[in-house]
C-alpha cells in the first residue's frame, strides 16, 4: 500500500464558499491541499466534500487525520 507525502505538518486554515471541493489525498499537489491531478498513475483518488455555507475550515495536509478532509490534529503526532 502506498503511502502519501506529507504536504505540511499543519493544517491548511481556510474560508470556503458553498460548492464541491477535491481534497488531495496523495500529498503531491502542488495545490495544496486541494487535487491537482498529480495522483495520477498511483492508487491514490482526491476526497470529494461538500460545503453547503460559507465557512471557515481546517483542511489536513499531514494526510494522516482520522476525519478527512478535516484536520483531527494527527500533525501532532509527527
Amino acid at each position: 500500500m502506498e503511502t502519501p507525502k506529507i504536504a505540511a505538518k499543519v493544517p491548511a486554515a481556510l474560508t470556503l464558499d458553498k460548492g464541491t471541493y477535491y481534497w488531495c489525498a496523495c500529498g503531491k499537489s502542488k495545490n495544496q491541499p486541494f487535487c491537482d491531478g498529480s495522483h495520477a498513475g498511483s492508487s491514490f483518488t482526491p476526497l470529494a466534500f461538500t460545503i453547503d455555507v460559507e465557512k471557515t475550515v481546517y483542511l489536513c495536509q499531514c494526510k494522516q487525520s482520522k476525519n478527512k478532509p478535516f484536520c483531527d490534529g494527527s500533525h501532532r503526532n509527527l
